[in-house]
């Protein structure tokens, strides 16, 4: 199993990549949307833009206590998905961490072999995204 430094994370990424169904991966990345809270209305712009994805997806990290917090929405719902997936794998996480977090847990969660690449592209853009943030929160 891969490590990410956050037992979140790698809860997620482990009952992804032991689940042998892809369509159950699905059912699971659907239900982890629906648990997402809302966005406010505030967050939506481009400010919080995820780019390169194709569906709008937006992605907002906060400093507490040496800790990111993280909020999300996303139009599409695979994607919403996806980005409740990080939002829950990155919580909690110091920003030393989250930027230095390996995207090859990407691979180990099996999600790449149902994703369309242009979904496989997005996800990875909305880590990367996660991270920028991460890095701009540390700096103050």
């Amino acid at each position: 199993m891969v490590s990410t430094g956050s037992p979140a994370l790698d809860r997620i990424v482990d009952r992804l990549a032991t689940t042998t169904d892809p369509k159950r991966r699905y059912e699971y990345v659907l239900w982890l949307a629906k648990k997402l809270e809302p966005l406010p209305e505030e967050f939506r712009n481009d400010a919080f833009k995820v780019k390169g994805c194709v569906s709008q997806v937006f992605v907002v990290g906060q400093l507490l206590e040496g800790k990111l917090h993280w909020q999300g929405d996303s139009d599409a719902a695979i994607t919403k998905g996806l980005l409740a997936l990080l939002i829950e794998g990155l919580e909690g996480m110091t920003p030393d961490q989250a930027t230095n977090l390996d995207p090859g847990f990407i691979a180990a969660t099996g999600l790449q072999a149902s994703l369309t690449p242009s979904r496989a592209n997005g996800f990875l853009n909305i880590l990367k995204q996660m991270q920028s943030q991460a890095r701009a929160l540390a700096a103050g």
